[in-house]
C-alpha cells in the first residue's frame, strides 16, 4: 500500500477526525477540570471535599452517558455531534457564573457528552479503519485523548503564568472546543442506528465469553487511575508554590499519553491486547505510589509519565479487546466497560474526600488504588486476547 493509496488517506481522514473528536470530548470534556481546579480553589476558595464533589458529577455523567449509549437507538453521528457541541457550551458555561450548584450541573452534562463521543466515536472509526486495513492508525485515534490533555494543561499553564482567573480558562476552552466541533462536524456522515435487540443479542453472546472480566478489570482501571488523574496537579501544588513549575505536571502527564499510544499502537506483531493491558495497569500502579516513596516534584512527575502514559494506552488496548472479543456488538461491551470504568471514577474521587479528612493527606487513597490496579493486572492474565494492533 503506497501513501498515495485512496484506503491509505481516507483511513488518516479517519483517525485524525476520531483524534480531534476524542480530544475535545476527554482532554477537555473530561480532563480539563483538572488543571483548572488548582486555579478554582485560589479563586473561590473551593476545598479538596468541593473538588471531589465536582469531579464525581463529571463522572456520574459519564456513567449517565455510557449507559445510555446502548440503550438508546441514536445514530452515531448524532450522538458525536451533540455530544461535541454539549461539551463546547457546558465548557464555556463554567466560566459565565460563579455558582457551586451550577457548576455540578455544566460539569455533569459534559461527563454524559463526552461518554457518548468516546463510545460512538471509538465504534465509528475502529470500524472503519477495519474495513480499510488500516487498524494499525488506532494509535492515532486515541493519541486524540493525550493530545487534549496537552493543549488544556498548556493552555492552563500560560493563565497560570500570567496570573489569569480560572474564568479566562474555562472561557479559552469553551471556544477552542467549539471552534474544534465546527472543523469535523461534516466528518462523521450519517451513520445508522443499531437496534436495541441486537445490541441485547451480542451482550448475550458476549456474556458467555470474555464480557465480565473486561468490564470488571477496566472499572478497576477507572478507579486506580482517577486519583491521580484528578489529584496530580493539587498535589503538586502542596509541594511547589511557583504555578509555572506545578502546573507543568499535567502537560507532562498528557504528553507521555500521545508517546504512549503511538507506541502501543506498533506492539501488535509482538504483545496481545490484554499483555499490553496487564503490564499498563502495573506501571500505572508504581506510579501512583510513586509519590509516597519519592515525596516533592520528582515523585509527582514520575507519577504523571506512568500514569500518563498508560492510561490512555489502556483505553485503547482495552476498546480494541473488546471488538476482538465482540465483533459486530462491539459498541455494547465498549459501553458496558466504559459504565465500568464511569462508576469507578465516581467512588474514586469520594474516597480521596473521605480519607483525606480522615488522614489529611493523599497516602490511603494513593495505596488503595495501586492495590486495586496490581490485582486486576493478575485477573487480565486469563482467558483469550487479540493482538495489540491488526
Amino acid at each position: 500500500m503506497t501513501q498515495d493509496d485512496p484506503d491509505d488517506r481516507a483511513g488518516l481522514r479517519v483517525a485524525l477526525a476520531a483524534l480531534a473528536a476524542l480530544a475535545v470530548a476527554m482532554g477537555i470534556g473530561r480532563f480539563a477540570f483538572t488543571p483548572i481546579l488548582p486555579m478554582m480553589q485560589q479563586d473561590s476558595g473551593l476545598s479538596v471535599s468541593d473538588g471531589g464533589w465536582l469531579a464525581s458529577a463529571n463522572y456520574l455523567g459519564y456513567l449517565i452517558g455510557a449507559l445510555s449509549a446502548v440503550r438508546l437507538p441514536i445514530r452515531p453521528a448524532t450522538a458525536i455531534r451533540a455530544g461535541l457541541a454539549v461539551i463546547g457550551l457546558s465548557t464555556l458555561g463554567m466560566a459565565l457564573r460563579d455558582g457551586f450548584l451550577l457548576w455540578l450541573l455544566l460539569r455533569t452534562l459534559a461527563g454524559v457528552a463526552s461518554a457518548w463521543v468516546l463510545i460512538f466515536v471509538s465504534a465509528w472509526a475502529l470500524e472503519r479503519l477495519a474495513a480499510l486495513g488500516r487498524l494499525g492508525l488506532s494509535g492515532v485515534v486515541y493519541a486524540g485523548v493525550g493530545a487534549g490533555i496537552v493543549v488544556a494543561g498548556t493552555a492552563c499553564l500560560i493563565v497560570m503564568s500570567l496570573r489569569g482567573s480560572s474564568s479566562l480558562a474555562w472561557t479559552i476552552l469553551g471556544v477552542g472546543s467549539l471552534a474544534a466541533a465546527a472543523i469535523i462536524w461534516p466528518s462523521f456522515g450519517s451513520g445508522t442506528a443499531a437496534t436495541r435487540a441486537a445490541l441485547m443479542h451480542h451482550e448475550a453472546k458476549l456474556r458467555r465469553a470474555d464480557f465480565w472480566r473486561l468490564v470488571i478489570c477496566y472499572g478497576a482501571y477507572g478507579f486506580g487511575y482517577i486519583i491521580p488523574g484528578t489529584f496530580l496537579p493539587v498535589m503538586a501544588k502542596e509541594v511547589v508554590a511557583d504555578p509555572v513549575l506545578f502546573g507543568w505536571a499535567w502537560p507532562v502527564f498528557g504528553a507521555a499519553a500521545v508517546a504512549s499510544t503511538l507506541l502501543a499502537a506498533r506492539l501488535g506483531p509482538w504483545l496481545t491486547h490484554r499483555a499490553v493491558w496487564t503490564v499498563s495497569h502495573l506501571v500505572m500502579a508504581a506510579g501512583v505510589v510513586v509519590p509516597l516513596a519519592l515525596p516533592g516534584l520528582a515523585g509527582i512527575l514520575i507519577a504523571a509519565l506512568c500514569v500518563g502514559g498508560t492510561f490512555v494506552v489502556i483505553t485503547q488496548v482495552g476498546l480494541q479487546e473488546a471488538r476482538a472479543v465482540a465483533g459486530a456488538g462491539a459498541r455494547a461491551l465498549i459501553a458496558a466497560m466504559t459504565s465500568a470504568f464511569a462508576l469507578g471514577q465516581i467512588l474514586g474521587p469520594l474516597c480521596v474526600a473521605w480519607l483525606v479528612q480522615a488522614t489529611g493527606g493523599f497516602s490511603g487513597a494513593l495505596v488503595l488504588a495501586a492495590v486495586l490496579l496490581a490485582v486486576s493486572a493478575l485477573a487480565l492474565l486469563r482467558g483469550p486476547s487479540g493482538r495489540a494492533s491488526v
